[in-house]
């Protein structure tokens, strides 16, 4: 392909400011017509900010926009979107009750009075073989799988002509397998002359699949255009964090204890009312940490919230220390001493348009010294908070500030925070690193060491193979909501074997 005589996109002197902090400060970018191009930096270093600029949701402060050799003034989506820019979000924009075709004709001038819809079926399923996305176009939203809906999301952009797809860490919610089939769907892209802007914060996708890499610190450039085959991992560590990154922390051995939780033939229902746990049995030790690998969907997020209290079983129980749970009791499973990293942060794990005070001292409002009888003390409160906040490096202007302001990485800070402040006898963390840079996967892992050299009993669920091993003193498997199997060590082709349900267990084998 014959390159461009000029990028595709330049941003020039990017200023991006809010109450109390620079978020973009004096940033350059450029990208080329058909490459793809990361964007790197942890969490808060203004990635997501830039390209909010750049698709027109945020106005800059300072700086300017160029489009193939033209300055663009990028007032709203609308104007991205007629330049040739399109985003998809980490979280998707999408109407759960409609048809894929009917969200991709969302906003769309034409048609506008009548819908002939199996032309534009026709349509749509024309554009997602074009380009592999595979999905069905008179599907609803709600009957996908996540992978899927991002796939709908690409195609709305598509749709719409887009030339310079901006893709918000889009790999945070997809099974290992879905990865690889949005890297070869990205490429097919880039092929037909398409650029992607890819922000992420995880090394080895973007040593993978970028063509040039823009490093992102604090708000500022660290390294701009950098070719992916002049540098290594290690390198874009450093320029990430500013120091040395250890990608492997240490655990010490240690003999766990007695049985603390105890899950005992639990049966329980998704939201859709269907099946999610069919007689699950497992139990974790005081000082252990119980890995649970398997692939999203068979029964993890149910299986936490039955223990933490969020949901009901409709059989079998839950048992601390040969007491049992109430089951779909929130407060009977807090006062026992279990603590809950949800999988969701911003829906579950906190309430965003409260302050950090009002997150970080859910779980010990009614203890002294911030209960005062029915009240609360404020000034009690703030001084927990900001103890917590100095302690656990939670990086905000104050503990006033609504909890929504936080980046990912500060908000999963400010949860574990207020979860481990209340020394838990029991850890229930669901993907705790997932969208974290990798210096806050680090500090993250540390802490939940931490807690097992404590003496807790922790349940780590993840589809992080690599941290399920390096945390894990046991790793069971889940599949279609029972324990397929479990190994004491690392062993990843059993483990595959089992998330697949190719595996079976020797009696049952030799059974067939």
């Amino acid at each position: 392909m014959q390159e461009a005589p000029f990028p595709a996109v330049e941003m020039r002197g990017i200023v991006k400011r809010f109450p109390g902090v620079v978020a973009v400060d004096q940033v350059d970018l450029d990208v080329r017509a058909g490459e793809i191009h990361a964007l790197l930096g942890e969490n808060g270093a203004g990635k997501s900010t830039l390209m909010n600029v750049l698709a027109g949701l945020y106005r800059p402060d300072a700086g300017q926009i160029i489009i193939h050799g033209r300055r663009a003034d990028v007032r709203s989506p609308r104007d991205a979107i007629a330049l040739g820019i399109g985003m998809v979000h980490q979280h998707f924009m999408l109407v759960q009750s409609q048809t894929v075709t009917e969200n991709i004709l969302l906003g769309l001038d034409e048609p506008r009075f009548y819908l002939p819809l199996a032309r534009y079926h026709q349509r749509v399923a024309q554009l997602s073989e074009r380009f592999g996305l595979r999905v069905d176009p008179k599907a609803r939203i709600w009957q996908l799988s996540v992978g899927e809906q991002q796939r709908v999301e690409i195609l709305k952009m598509l749709y719409r002509g887009t030339d310079v797809l901006i893709m918000d860490e889009p790999t945070a919610v997809l099974a290992p397998q879905e990865i690889q089939e949005l890297f070869r769907t990205l490429r097919s892209m880039t092929r037909e002359g398409k650029s992607i802007i890819f922000i992420s914060h995880k090394l080895r996708e973007v040593m993978q699949v970028a063509d040039r890499i823009t490093v992102l610190r604090k708000g500022r450039v660290t390294a701009g255009g950098l070719d992916k085959d002049s540098t290594s991992t290690d390198e874009l560590a450093r320029l990430m964090v500013g120091r040395q990154v250890l990608f492997r922390v240490e655990k010490t051995a240690q003999t766990p204890g007695q049985v603390v939780l105890s899950v005992e033939d639990v049966w329980a229902e998704s939201d859709k009312g269907l099946p999610a746990l069919r007689g699950l049995s497992l139990q974790v030790r005081t000082g252990e940490i119980l890995g649970l690998a398997g692939i999203a969907g068979n029964g993890q997020r149910e299986l936490a919230e039955v223990i933490t209290g969020l949901r009901c079983a409709t059989s079998g129980r839950v048992m601390m220390q040969e007491q049992e749970l109430d089951s779909g009791c929130t407060l009977t499973a807090i006062r026992r001493g279990v603590s809950h990293v949800p999988e969701d942060r911003t829906q579950v794990g906190s309430a965003p348009n409260l302050s950090l005070t009002d997150n970080l001292i859910m779980k010990n409002y009614r203890k002294e010294p911030i209960a005062q009888g029915w009240a609360i003390s404020q000034t009690a409160a703030s001084a927990w908070a900001s103890d917590l906040k100095q302690a656990y490096d939670i990086i905000a202007p104050s503990v006033d500030v609504p909890a929504r302001l936080l980046s990912g990485g500060n908000l999963q800070r400010l949860i574990l925070a207020r979860e481990i402040a209340t020394q838990p006898r029991v850890l229930v963390a669901v993907q705790p690193t997932r969208g974290l840079d990798v210096g806050a996967i680090e500090g993250v892992q540390r802490l939940l060491l931490a807690q097992r050299g404590a003496g807790a009993a922790i349940l780590l669920i993840s589809e992080e193979l690599d941290e399920l091993f390096a945390l894990s003193d046991r790793v069971a498997v889940i599949y279609e909501g029972r324990i397929a199997g479990e190994v004491a060590a690392e062993d990843r082709e059993t483990v595959g074997l089992m998330m697949t349900g190719e595996w079976l267990e020797p009696a049952r084998s030799n059974e067939r």
